[in-house]
């Protein structure tokens, strides 16, 4: 159940999309370094207008690649980034994993999951329609988030792409991932 970094992506403005790096810097406690989102307090401005006091539960944002090619199979056209992901991967079932899991990344960073990204109607700036293509409902008719994970960083270090994704879950009992 381990995973691969396909791609890594920062910007030091709020926009939607976040440009391709080398590498990026995960700071403990903070996110990742130079990205405007990094800190201890809410940066994503809906929230920050709400409180500014909140804590920073959404400091990295992980997308499975697995999406770009099932919305791809709807015809939308999305590359590594440009859903605001800061890491892309490859090979692990974000969705499927309990809040609480540690993603040890690279040679020394831990991504803790504090739940799932809300995904909201600025998607469809990237292509119309595809904020229902990662939006869907399971056989009850919950509403099922399919735009990624937020983490926090317990602890700092490089990831480059290509780094692999090593998964450590939390004891039982595993609480399922809601939105933050």
């Amino acid at each position: 159940m381990n995973g691969k970094v396909i791609a890594v992506s920062k910007s030091a403005t709020h926009t939607m999309q976040k440009f391709n790096q080398e590498s990026i810097t995960l700071v403990k406690g903070l996110g990742v370094e130079g990205d405007a989102h990094a800190g201890e307090t809410v940066k994503h401005r809906s929230r920050v207008a709400k409180d500014p006091t909140q804590p920073n539960l959404r400091q990295v944002h992980l997308i499975h690649s697995e999406l770009f090619d099932e919305v791809g199979e709807k015809g939308f056209e999305v590359a590594a980034g440009r859903m605001g992901e800061n890491i892309t991967t490859r090979g692990i079932n974000l969705l499927a994993l309990p809040r609480g899991t540690h993603l040890h990344i690279g040679e020394t960073a831990v991504v803790e999951v504090t739940g799932l990204r809300n995904p909201c109607s600025q998607i469809n700036g990237i292509q119309d329609g595809l904020l229902k293509a990662v939006l869907d409902r399971d056989a009850e008719g919950n509403l099922i988030r399919k735009a990624g994970i937020m983490g926090i960083v317990l602890q700092g270090g490089v990831i480059n792409t290509g780094d692999s994704i090593i998964i450590k879950l939390p004891v039982q009992p595993h609480l399922p991932l809601e939105k933050v």
